[in-house]
């Protein structure tokens, strides 16, 4: 197979309509034409069939079908499955909840719910910030409140109380993020509130495990779709519009696996294959991201075509790094590209109750909720194009009343490319000359500690470390540093080993360090997978100011 060239990537892009540079329109129109067949080139050059075989691919794609499609079958599978990542994501909260947002943790909600500054908005507050702990955030409240989730999935896992049960789980995590700041505003966190109001307004209204008699309504149907094909399309415009070079010149998967937030195993052997097999994995991800999505609503034959194509991206993603539980998020999601026939035959139909003529009232009811959020998913979607300028008022103030719910949400993963990786590292010591390290569970330290499959747990302060490192330090890291020396036992929790286990240290610092991906070569002569390399230090030595009622950081002049 021949390599794929850097210019067949800029014709792609030109094809696209993002030509990287501003020319007069004759230039322009040249430069189209070169771009066309430099995307020739590149497609002769992947053996893409001809355009008779394409044809022939299209027609057997354009299925005939005598009978309506039915999704009864689709919902229950979709359901359950939405009950099992609502009991992925409250477990992995749940052992973090404590540190992350306890009364002794990074960020306790119950100083966010006191604030003044909350305070000063009134009955505003309620609806900027809305969480069911503004009645009580108590460390006992927000672990009661992952096992109620807990509880909830299982019942909806089971069938029972379905629309009940998928309104309280949504209720209740939503009050979540809306609080979580920084540790709970991952994609798969705001994708999980979307999927869980469409769920519920998609869900039987049936308190026994039989519910469910009625098809889904169009309306149903097309809402998930929607929502794929933005959550898709959105990941692969998000890429073209950043003017990241990685993407243009088809070299971002040659550093997406050494720079990922958590690495895995399978991503090291990843970074190891050729140049020119990562520029054709590069290439096929803007295309799956990019042109697949189009076929959500393509005939049947072809969005099981596509079903294949995102299932795979998903699994290789899910192999290669650690994204909580986005991947399974993904992966359900695409049921709704399927239907009853499509599904395996172990899944039984005779599970399912008689189905019953759904009524008229049922139907234009299904439309009331839809409506207004395929306008917005759609605003959000062309928004990212050419937003208008003067938008109607009545979608402003919809937009606004959505915005705090969640209910429809941007995404775009990766949209830029990190091509180096720094890695903090906390340290600390008694005397300011010996300094011993916190070892976190997860992320990349010890060079010689092999990557690990984490997801879907997502250890929330491991993957903010990855973030914190590319930037200036947050406020929430002063905030652990703070939380070190006081010995606060729910933040070392989420540390893998505490190096002071008698008392605190006196000093602590942050040492920032560039780490590579070692070849297979030095991996089998030293056993590393990784060579790193101190930058400098990240934060200075701290230390805890004496006496006064709360504690405050200073400088140390040691180093």
């Amino acid at each position: 197979m021949r390599g794929v060239s850097p210019k067949g990537a800029e014709a792609v892009f030109r094809m696209l309509g993002y030509s990287p540079s501003r020319r007069s329109r004759r230039r322009g129109r040249r430069g189209r034409l070169q771009g066309l067949v430099q995307a020739a080139r590149v497609v002769a050059d992947l053996g893409i069939p001809s355009w008779k075989r394409v044809g022939r691919m299209a027609r057997f794609l354009r299925e005939r079908s005598v009978a309506p499609p039915h999704h009864r079958l689709v919902r229950q599978v979709f359901l359950r499955a939405l009950g099992g990542i609502y009991l992925i994501a409250f477990t992995s909260l749940g052992r973090q909840v404590r540190g992350l947002y306890g009364s002794r943790g990074i960020l306790p909600m119950k100083e966010l719910f006191s604030s003044k500054r909350l305070a000063a908005l009134g009955r505003e507050r309620f609806h900027l910030v809305p969480s069911l702990f503004w009645l009580d955030s108590s460390d006992e409240t927000l672990v009661r409140g992952t096992r109620a989730g807990q509880v909830l999935s299982v019942a909806v896992m089971l069938g029972v109380a379905p629309q009940v049960s998928l309104a309280a789980l949504w209720a209740l995590y939503l009050s979540y993020t809306s609080a979580g700041r920084e540790f709970l505003s991952f994609q798969w966190d705001v994708l999980l509130t979307e999927m869980g109001l469409l769920g519920l307004l998609t869900a039987p209204a049936g308190l026994r495990p039989g519910a469910g008699r009625h098809e889904p309504s169009a309306a149903q149907v097309a809402l998930w779709r929607a929502l794929f094909f933005r959550l898709y399309l959105g990941a692969g415009v998000a890429k073209l519009k950043s003017g990241d070079q990685t993407w243009r010149k088809l070299t971002a998967h040659s550093y997406y696996y050494e720079t990922a937030p958590l690495p895995t195993k399978a991503g090291w052997h990843a970074h190891q294959l050729p140049p020119k097999l990562q520029k054709f994995s590069t290439l096929s991800t803007l295309v799956v991201e990019t042109v697949a999505p189009f076929l959500t609503f393509a005939p049947r034959r072809a969005r099981l075509l596509a079903f294949g194509f995102f299932s795979g991206l998903q699994g290789l993603i899910m192999a290669t790094g650690n994204y909580g539980f986005f991947n399974v998020q993904s992966l359900v999601l695409g049921l709704w590209l399927l239907d009853d026939e499509s599904l395996p035959r172990f899944l039984s139909r005779s599970r399912l109750p008689p189905a019953e003529p759904r009524p008229v009232w049922r139907t234009l009811g299904a439309w009331l909720p839809a409506a207004p959020l395929l306008v917005l998913g759609a605003n959000e979607l062309l928004a990212r194009f050419e937003r208008p300028r003067d938008p109607p008022r009545w979608l402003g103030w919809l937009e606004m009343q959505a915005r705090p719910l969640r209910i429809v949400n941007p995404y775009g993963l990766f949209a830029v490319m990190t091509v180096r990786r720094p890695e903090i590292s906390i340290e600390g010591s008694d005397d300011g000359e010996t300094w011993r390290e916190y070892t976190f569970r997860y992320k990349v330290s010890d060079p010689n500690r092999a990557p690990r499959q984490v997801a879907p747990h997502q250890p929330r302060l491991d993957w903010q470390m990855w973030f914190a490192a590319l930037g200036s330090p947050p406020s929430w890291l002063l905030a652990v540093v703070l939380r070190l020396f006081e010995g606060s036992p729910d933040v070392l929790k989420l540390f893998a080993r505490n190096p002071f286990p008698e008392h605190p240290p006196r000093y602590l610092r942050a040492v920032l360090y560039d780490y590579r991906m070692t070849d297979r070569e030095t991996h089998r002569s030293t056993g590393a997978w990784w060579r790193r390399e101190r930058l400098g230090l990240y934060l200075p030595p701290l230390s805890l100011a004496p006496s006064g009622t709360n504690a405050q950081l200073q400088w140390h002049a040691g180093e």
